[in-house]
């Protein structure tokens, strides 16, 4: 499964979560994340309201305190799908 955020791809293998994270105005660096799910220890959700259309996913790795993951999601994105498909692989 996979999904892009405005310049950012989202990829989800069965065995680990794969961003592609586009930095910079002109694109040119890149910056490559791969996190197995067995290192996820937590993720929340944040839908979009009636003022605010966009959702946030944030993901922490182990033990940390700040997510290691948070972007914003458009309504283009299906953030319940994403919710059900990170909650069958994080345990």
């Amino acid at each position: 499964m996979g999904f892009t955020l405005f310049r950012d791809v989202f990829m989800f293998t069965d065995k680990r979560l794969i961003i592609i994270d586009v930095q910079g105005l002109t694109g040119s660096k890149i910056e490559y994340k791969s996190m197995p799910y067995k290192n996820t220890s937590r993720f929340s959700l944040e839908t979009s309201g009636a003022f605010d259309l966009n959702a946030e996913l944030k993901i922490w790795i182990s033990s940390e305190d700040l997510p290691l993951v948070s972007k914003k999601c458009n309504k283009s994105s299906d953030v319940y799908e994403v919710q059900r498909y990170l909650a069958a692989r994080v345990m």
